[in-house]
Formats: structure tokens, C-alpha cells, sequence
């Protein structure tokens, strides 16, 4: 089994503070970026195989695309970028791989947190964390006290997350709203609704990309998406790098967003 530690010791990167920042090209409007980003990181797996890699080593080349895509976006001045980086049924994957996958993720929230803080991104974390490892749960609670007051990107990853687990936890709070008597059934309206969400405080997403060509949704944010532009891409995961990203933001402005009406965003009259 690949070692996290040793996998990071390998890694030559420069820290964020000595890169070069990423530029939008000049075709990309800046005042039509999306807010909120999401993706659903798929294809670590296949990337692996198609190398005759061990499956673990697409998940830590999956880490690179996360890190660069987190610098891109902060870059870029998106607002939040939401990331499916672990779900309630990955679990069923073999035992070496999902301890592989705690292990890596351990070892990347204790290397990146201070880059992190110093860029100004906001930690947050969607999900039932309680079963994580009890390690894990430590870091990810020092990335949200540490980073709370900053004012950048939000960076918000999914870890042990499911939708349908998400709304019923949801579905529950507002129950309970009602019978403590705070809100009558009537005033269980959608922001009381999506106040009991992980994602609580966060814009509803603007853009939603599957990596790894896929055309599903696999219980991500049912609720968020509902006008969401949805931009499948074959390219795998630890391939999707800024290039990437810029495509999906080209595409993303080509969209024409009605929100089931007949002007767009623009308000440009639709026949």
C-alpha cells in the first residue's frame, strides 16, 4: 500500500505564496463568474488502472488537481467551491483503500492548512464527520476554528457525505423547529429549510462539474443544484487542472440561465 507520508515527501511543489497566480483568459467576463462552484471529483480510480497503478495512487494524483483548482478558483475570485471528496457509500470500497483514503486526507489537511489560512480561504466541511477518524476530525475541526474569520474563497469539502442523508437530517430539524413551538408548519419555508443544511450560509451553486464523463448526479447536492448549470467532462480527476477549469467557466458563460423563465440573466428577451 502506498504511504501518505511518503507520497508527501516526495512532493517538490512551491507553497502558494511562491507560485505564479492563475489568470483568467481575456474572453472569460469576470462580473459572470459563478459563486459557487461544486464538482464531483470522479475518475481516481480509472486513472489508476488505465496506468496499471495501484487505485490509492489515483487518489493522491487526485490531491494535485485538488490543490491546484483550489488556488485557481481563489484566483479567479470564486466565491465558494464546493468538493465531493469522500461519500456515505464509499465505504464499501475495500478496507486498504477508504484507510488509504483517511490516511491521505489526515496527511493533506496538516500540510495545507497554514497555505490555506494564509490565502485567506475559508474552511468548511459537509457531511456526518462523527465516524471519521477520530485524527481526521481533529484536523478538519483546527482548519475551521483557525480559518473562520477569513474573507476569501470558501472552500467546503464533502467527507462522509450523502444528499438524501443531508435533507433527512434537514427534514428533522425543521420537524423539531415545529413541535418545540419556534415556527409554526407554515413558516417552514426554504431558507428555514436550508438553514438545517451542511451547506447553510453558502450561495446555492451556480455551476456543477462531473469529472471522469459520468452523467449522473450520485446523491450530491440534490437540494443546492436545482439551477444549476451541469457540465460533464470526460477528462479524469487528477487530469483536471486549470485548463480544465477555465474550459467549464467558457461553457458556464455560454449558458443561457432563465431559472424556468423567458429573460435571462442578462435580461436579454427569449422567444
Amino acid at each position: 500500500m502506498v504511504k501518505s507520508e511518503y507520497y508527501f515527501a516526495q512532493q517538490s511543489e512551491p507553497n502558494m505564496s511562491k507560485r505564479t497566480s492563475a489568470v483568467l483568459p481575456d474572453e472569460i467576463d469576470p462580473s459572470r463568474l459563478p459563486r459557487h462552484i461544486a464538482i464531483i471529483c470522479d475518475g481516481n480510480g480509472r486513472w489508476a488502472r488505465e496506468r496499471g497503478m495501484p487505485r490509492l495512487l489515483g487518489h493522491h494524483q487526485g490531491y494535485q488537481s485538488v490543490r491546484e483548482i483550489v488556488r485557481s478558483a481563489s484566483d479567479f475570485g470564486i466565491g465558494a467551491l464546493t468538493l465531493y471528496a469522500f461519500s456515505t457509500e464509499n465505504w464499501s470500497r475495500p478496507k486498504d483503500e477508504t484507510d488509504g483514503l483517511m490516511s491521505l486526507f489526515i496527511e493533506g489537511a496538516k500540510r495545507e492548512l497554514m497555505e490555506l489560512h494564509s490565502n485567506n480561504v475559508r474552511m468548511m466541511f459537509s457531511g456526518d464527520l462523527t465516524t471519521l477518524p477520530k485524527a481526521l476530525q481533529d484536523e478538519l475541526a483546527r482548519h475551521i476554528e483557525l480559518t473562520r474569520a477569513n474573507t476569501g474563497l470558501v472552500l467546503n469539502i464533502c467527507l462522509n457525505y450523502g444528499s438524501r442523508d443531508e435533507i433527512l437530517r434537514a427534514t428533522k430539524r425543521a420537524a423539531a423547529l415545529v413541535l418545540s413551538g419556534e415556527i409554526s408548519v407554515d413558516e417552514i419555508t426554504a431558507d428555514v429549510f436550508s438553514d438545517g443544511l451542511y451547506t447553510a450560509g453558502l450561495p446555492d451553486p451556480d455551476l456543477l462539474v462531473r469529472t471522469a464523463g459520468d452523467m449522473r448526479i450520485s446523491n450530491y447536492l440534490l437540494w443546492q443544484i436545482a439551477y444549476a448549470e451541469i457540465v460533464v467532462v470526460e477528462t479524469r480527476w487528477p487530469d483536471f487542472r486549470t485548463p480544465q477549469l477555465v474550459d467549464t467557466l467558457r461553457e458556464f458563460q455560454r449558458r443561457d440561465r432563465r431559472y424556468g423563465g423567458v429573460v435571462n440573466v442578462r435580461g436579454a428577451a427569449k422567444s
